[in-house]
């Protein structure tokens, strides 16, 4: 069927919107219609060919809508489902059975390289195939192919410009706290960064009670946020340049718990000085390539320190999204605080008002 797309055409060049065919669902797959889609950083990172992702491709990951056909194999969804579509995993794998998908074998196959384990793209613009399958949907698009593994029930309390981003940064950003990190009540934890993904943490180290919540962050109207969201203390960078002397200030003996969301090497060279002996550090955040692990050998190993890599937040969407749908119905993660929409048409602009602070978090309304 022919889709309106926004597709990108070379590196780190702006999105267009195109009409491109869309393959009809093959047995294993589900077309959703899609009525809202986050805009990543990671879309971004793959836009500016951080990423094996050829292009012209179709980006997108954070998709939300109803399931308008299925194919002959799939038996979790029907057609008329309301729908999160998140990342995909095979389902088969020892990490995938021992409730670990986001680390599943197939993870790089599945969801970064463009196209279907066999080779084939599922968009096509005339004779040109189109880089499709990201994170198993490629949801900046009216329609998308999605599959049983990377789709969630949505009850129908919830609108579906609230749904769409728990499909990647809200999992990663809540879930990193609450179940990487597995942050304990009363502990310290200092986050780096107060995008959608770190105020996710925000509202994730309150869920579980942290008693000091630190945000580094250097727009004004975030920090303000991040305080609104349960942070204890924010810091501007451009106030506090040694970062481990600062938050040492508050937390004397230094913070549990670390979660960077910016990547940045000199700001992990920081955090690594700010941790407590035995304190652990995730990082979501993408540095640049050959960036070695931050921190001092020696003083990781006399402290008994932990850095760790996070992806999705550790999270088992099919378990976890539904808790952050409770939690959001209690008012504990207040999403409606961080998201702001815009038309499709609009996706540019969009991109260019989150980059400058201008909102938190994008999404796209269909």
């Amino acid at each position: 069927m022919q889709v309106t797309a926004a597709v990108t055409r070379a590196p780190g060049a702006a999105f267009e919107l195109a009409s491109v065919e869309l393959d009809e669902p093959r047995a294993d797959e589900v077309r959703v219609r899609i009525a809202a889609v986050g805009v990543c950083h990671t879309d971004l990172v793959a836009r500016e060919g951080g990423m094996p992702f050829a292009m012209p491709a179709v980006l997108g990951h954070e998709g939300a809508g109803v399931v308008d056909a299925v194919g002959a194999a799939v038996t979790k969804v029907k057609v008329g489902d309301r729908v999160a579509i998140t990342f995909r995993s095979c389902g088969q794998c020892a990490r995938c059975q021992s409730g670990d998908p986001a680390y599943c074998y197939m993870m790089p196959a599945l969801n970064y390289i463009g196209m279907r384990p066999d080779g084939s793209k599922a968009l096509h613009e005339g004779q040109v195939d189109v880089s499709s399958n990201f994170f198993g949907q490629s949801s900046f698009a009216t329609y998308a192919l999605a599959y049983e593994t990377n789709l969630i029930r949505l009850p129908d309390d919830i609108p579906f410009e609230l749904a769409a981003p728990l499909g990647c940064g809200v999992q990663t950003g809540a879930g990193g706290v609450m179940l990487a990190l597995g942050a304990k009540a009363g502990s310290g934890i200092l986050i780096t960064g107060g995008g959608a993904v770190g105020l996710s943490a925000v509202m994730g180290a309150k869920i579980q009670g942290c008693s000091t919540i630190i945000v580094l962050e250097p727009h004004a109207e975030r920090r303000a946020l991040a305080s609104a969201l349960g942070a204890t203390h924010v810091l501007d960078p451009a106030q506090a340049s040694d970062l481990a002397a600062a938050v040492r200030a508050i937390v004397a003996t230094g913070v549990d718990y670390a979660f960077d969301t910016t990547g940045r090497p000199e700001v992990l060279s920081g955090v690594m000085g700010a941790l407590a002996p035995k304190g652990v550090l995730g990082i979501v955040g993408i540095p640049p390539a050959g960036t070695p692990l931050p921190g001092d050998l020696g003083t990781v190993l006399t402290f008994g320190q932990t850095v760790r890599g996070i992806i999705e937040g550790d999270s088992d969407p099919d378990e976890f999204l539904p808790v952050l749908i409770e939690h959001w119905r209690a008012g504990r993660l207040p999403l409606e605080k961080l998201v702001k929409t815009y038309p499709f048409a609009e996706i540019n602009q969009a991109i260019a008002a989150q980059h400058h602070g201008d909102c938190v978090k994008v999404v796209l309304t269909l």
